[in-house]
């Protein structure tokens, strides 16, 4: 069973965390970053040395490279190139790739060896900063976290807007929009994993202690909210396309509505009580208040092309409600932006740029065409339901790779063989 240790911060001035995190489109939660582990102490007289020094070798290039890439990911103007022509998030990416296999032999067919290492990882979320846990299936759960937020953090890089050369207004393109959706659904996939596939497999006392970073409600909030922006973008991608009819708009919102009260509703009871876990919440409910300022707003129009009396009040009434929505998403941002870590929002594109324009303006004419038509009695007061689609977005499917089949082929390191000698 493992053993789960954890350190609180001893003194505030020596906290690592940034009090800034640039601009932000795509929430990042705190980076969990790896720190070092002696695997040759537990290991050296159950494996052979070759597989115990390739373990450390791979483990150790993971925390070097994590260490220098959280401070970029928090800040995405700052990414470079590497010297062969890729990023260090890209290459950070490859080498989780290539731990993961090697890592999970130490759980191969319910190895004695699961509980042997302690492994630690910092925490930016949790009051106590540093987590210890004697569980293999604590770090294959940890770097699956970390796939997850690189691939986040490589999401919001592509949606911020980007000047053209031709000088006109930053814009993002349409390449990185379509992009974006690829890597959100892939971020899901791995929440998705971690909590279907890997939360199981941990004794329920380890699962209860759990940094709150790692508790299945963060995961599944996190999962949705990919989720949720994915089909924001694809909202983004419908508006622009002169073929998307009004009911593809609408169910797109709609969809995007569920998505972001199910991750709401999912980080409702946890302790998110530090600057990081308010500010998650805070974001979380922006783009929900966002969400349901579009799904009203396509609502609204849909009902009044029904041309009856009661259809013309109740898109009154919707509009009136995505205009209010839209005064609370404005609200939320500027609440998301000044909370800790400060953050700033880039400027407006897609979906929100053209719906902060379209909404107050129909909102205002619907409202003043219906009051000549009917008395105010008959304008209904409360916002009609939202229609309920089920959700198409689905993460990808995400396996853990098979073990290394250099663990087929493992013998007794030589120090053992030597005292089984003797």
């Amino acid at each position: 069973m493992g053993c789960l240790i954890s350190s609180p911060k001893n003194r505030e001035k020596n906290r690592r965390w940034p009090g800034h995190v640039g601009e932000i489109v795509v929430f990042v939660p705190g980076f969990r970053i790896p720190q070092n582990v002696d695997f040759s102490s537990t290991l050296s007289q159950c494996l052979s040395s070759s597989l115990v020094q390739r373990l450390s070798a791979l483990r150790t290039r993971i925390v070097v490279m994590a260490a220098q890439e959280a401070p970029t990911a928090s800040k995405p103007r700052r990414r470079t190139a590497t010297q062969h022509g890729g990023t260090t998030l890209a290459d950070l990416q490859q080498a989780i790739e290539d731990y993961l296999p090697v890592l999970l032999g130490l759980v191969k067919d319910g190895s004695q060896l699961m509980n042997k290492v302690e492994f630690v990882w910092v925490n930016q979320e949790d009051d106590k900063e540093e987590t210890a846990v004697s569980d293999t299936w604590y770090e294959v759960l940890s770097v699956l976290h970390l796939m997850a937020m690189l691939s986040l953090s490589q999401a919001n890089f592509l949606l911020l807007p980007k000047t053209p050369s031709d000088g006109y207004q930053p814009k993002v393109s349409e390449e990185s929009r379509r992009n974006s959706i690829d890597i959100f659904l892939r971020a899901a996939g791995y929440l998705d994993c971690a909590v279907r596939q890997v939360l199981p497999q941990m004794p329920p006392d380890v699962r209860r202690d759990l940094p709150v970073d790692l508790q299945e409600g963060v995961l599944q909030a996190l999962c949705l909210q990919a989720l949720g922006q994915g089909v924001d973008v694809q909202l983004g991608i419908a508006i622009d396309s002169t073929k998307a009819t009004l009911a593809v708009k609408r169910r797109l919102a709609c969809e995007m509505v569920k998505y972001w009260k199910q991750a709401q509703d999912g980080l409702i009871n946890l302790p998110l009580c530090n600057s990081w876990g308010e500010k998650h919440q805070i974001f979380v409910k922006w783009k929900l208040t966002e969400a349901k300022a579009a799904a009203y707003y396509y609502h609204g129009l849909i009902l009044d092309e029904a041309n009856t009396e009661k259809s013309h009040t109740m898109a009154v009434a919707a509009l009136r409600a995505a205009e209010e929505f839209l005064k609370e998403s404005k609200k939320a941002a500027e609440c998301f932006s000044t909370a800790p870590p400060q953050s700033r929002n880039p400027p407006l594109w897609g979906a929100m740029k053209y719906l902060s324009e379209k909404i107050p303006n129909d909102a205002a004419n619907k409202a003043r065409i219906n009051r000549d038509l009917y008395s105010h009695e008959k304008i209904i007061e409360s916002a009609p339901p939202l229609p309920d689609f089920p959700l198409a977005l689905k993460p990808d499917e995400y396996q853990l790779p098979r073990s290394d089949h250099a663990w087929n082929q493992t013998e007794p390191s030589k120090d053992t063989n030597q005292s089984k000698r003797t």
